[in-house]
């Protein structure tokens, strides 16, 4: 009742936040691009994108076990990548184009350069979602499948359809302006200016800043992970309320009972491991074939037909207890199940209390390989965009910094009991559940990686053509600050959709994730980076002789 429950009410707050986000998105759209033709393009790279995606998720569901969820995940991040690549590309072909070239060349510039940072770009977004698939949850998998399918056919879309347009609109891509004047990016503005503030006062800004980051993590340094339960749905549920019901007025959870498998125990060992098992915290009552053990005391009447039971070999052992299944203190107890020293030989624990233990655990233990196949892959990557050993370790660590402040602000939001106001309601349950967080920290590193790299790649163009750090910082960020931030926007927005469901992890999907494109878009690259880069000077493009050489043969430079 619970799953059904929960599958028809994100269906159903899906379509309406879509209903919502779409034509808010068209809006902003309009803005950001300046005239009606352009702000067309991003929806034909979303759609070129989400049509390889939902094929890919298609074949996904021939050999495996798939979300359905996963369409979801295909048509958010389908177009926010579709507005990213298309805003990138439009904005470096504006200007190849205000510098008097015709289509042709400006097109094979916007590639040259745009391109290269969208194709970049790309891998680094698909290496961060293949971080999901090193959970063993077919839900987290799924959107692994869907996320690298959407990546994929986004830069085919960006790369090969959009090119092509591109050179047949020419002039024309700023049909029916919005605005008067050149939709060209300039040399010098807000984002110039700010860049130059910050590398005037690093230390101060870069002291400040992190000082509130750290503020913000440290909001979640007593975060308690967990699963989601009946309580994720809104209080006036009928599910939610038959479950209240179970919780206040009844002394044990009858419908989720720990379920233990004993092999070849004689009587008097399964007489012992009752005894043991009902004298634990938590659980009310044992029953098995010799009857019902309550604290320690068996009340026997079925003794004489113990044999009966254990014809097989195998017996089944009930462990009523008084906590939820999906709870720390069912993932508690299931531990001291397991704990209980027996000498029966074959003991397998399983129930619904175990289900989410396991689930739970399987996550711990694989974060991280996760999180060391995010921070190594990304670094490689980035170090082929740039040839620097120095600005890859720095992107990484100033993700890991923007995701610790998002995380404590999803502890203080869902786990503390804030922002109604914002999000509208949901019920806490002392907990933040944990298989939606690393969804959103692995799309928010992807995405923010997505923003690094629009960054790095025009500051290095300008530095490879001789401007020093500090000029070509201010250059790169008054060119890529508005894309980036534009782009941020009108993403956020469509997450934050998602806020408006009346399933609360829908809600932590799309307040974390527009959250943290925000802070990730304004904050880290509008202040930290610039400070970093004024502060590391020169030994920004710094790499070995050897690791130099080997990009330079590769043919990896702009």
């Amino acid at each position: 009742m619970i799953s059904s429950a929960i599958a028809k009410n994100i269906s159903h707050d899906i379509a309406v936040a879509e209903e919502v986000a779409i034509p808010a998105t068209i809006i902003l759209l309009l803005v950001v691009f300046g005239s009606v033709i352009s702000s067309l393009l991003p929806f034909i790279v979303a759609t070129g994108s989400a049509l390889g995606a939902l094929f890919v998720l298609f074949l996904s569901t021939k050999v495996a076990d798939t979300s359905i969820f996963g369409v979801n995940l295909v048509t958010g991040m389908a177009l926010g990548l579709g507005i990213d690549y298309a805003l990138l590309m439009v904005n470096r072909f504006r200007e190849e184009m205000a510098l008097g070239k015709d289509p042709r060349a400006a097109v094979k510039r916007t590639l040259e350069t745009a391109g290269r940072t969208v194709f970049f770009s790309g891998l680094t977004v698909a290496v961060a979602l293949m971080a999901l698939a090193f959970f063993p949850q077919y839900f987290l998998r799924t959107f692994a499948v869907a996320g690298i399918g959407v990546v994929i056919f986004a830069e085919i879309s960006a790369l090969l359809i959009l090119p092509a347009i591109l050179n047949l609109l020419g002039k024309r891509v700023d049909r029916f302006k919005l605005v008067p004047g050149s939709l060209a990016p300039k040399d010098t503005g807000m984002w110039e200016r700010i860049a130059r503030t910050v590398m005037r006062r690093p230390l101060p800004i870069l002291f400040a800043v992190l000082i509130a980051l750290a503020g913000l993590a440290s909001l979640g340094k007593a975060t308690t992970y967990g699963l989601v339960d009946d309580r994720i749905l809104p209080a006036n549920s009928p599910t939610v309320l038959a479950n209240d019901q179970i919780r206040t007025r009844f002394d044990g959870r009858e419908g989720t009972p720990i379920q233990i498998v004993l092999g070849h125990p004689s009587q008097n060992q399964l007489i012992d491991y009752t005894t043991k098992l009902s004298n634990l915290e938590g659980v009310v009552r044992v029953q098995s074939p010799l009857g019902i053990t309550q604290a320690g005391v068996l009340d026997s009447g079925y003794a004489p037909a113990f044999a009966n039971y254990t014809a097989d070999g195998l017996v089944r052992v009930d462990a009523i207890t008084s906590v939820d299944s999906h709870s720390t203190g069912a993932y508690d107890l299931t531990k001291q199940v397991r704990n209980i020293a027996s000498p029966i030989h074959y003991v397998r624990v399983g129930g619904a209390g175990a289900a989410y233990t396991d689930s739970l655990q399987s996550v711990f233990d694989n974060l991280p390989a996760a999180i060391g196949w995010l921070a190594l892959a990304t670094m490689i990557l980035l170090f082929l965009f740039t040839g620097s050993i120095l600005l890859p370790i720095k992107a990484v660590l100033l993700n890991l910094v923007s995701l610790a402040a998002t995380l404590g602000f999803l502890t203080w939001v869902f786990q503390d009991d804030h922002l109604h106001w914002l999000i509208g309601p949901f019920q806490t349950t002392g907990s933040v559940d944990l298989s939606t967080t690393v969804l959103v920290a692995v799309i928010a590193f992807g995405l923010s990686m997505d923003y690094e790299l629009f960054l790095l790649g025009r500051i290095k163009e300008r530095h490879d053509a001789g401007d020093s750090t500090v000029d070509a910082v201010s250059f790169g960020l008054q060119r890529s600050g508005r894309i980036i931030t534009a782009a941020a926007i009108v993403l956020a927005v469509s997450f934050y959709g998602f806020t408006g469901s009346s399933v609360s992890i829908m809600k932590l999907l799309g307040l974390g994730v527009a959250f943290a494109i925000i802070l990730d878009a304004t904050v880290i690259r509008a202040l930290l980076v610039p400070a970093l880069m004024r502060l590391f000077g020169e030994y920004n493009w710094w790499a070995p002789k050897g690791l130099k050489w080997l990009f330079k043969r590769a043919g990896l430079e702009h």
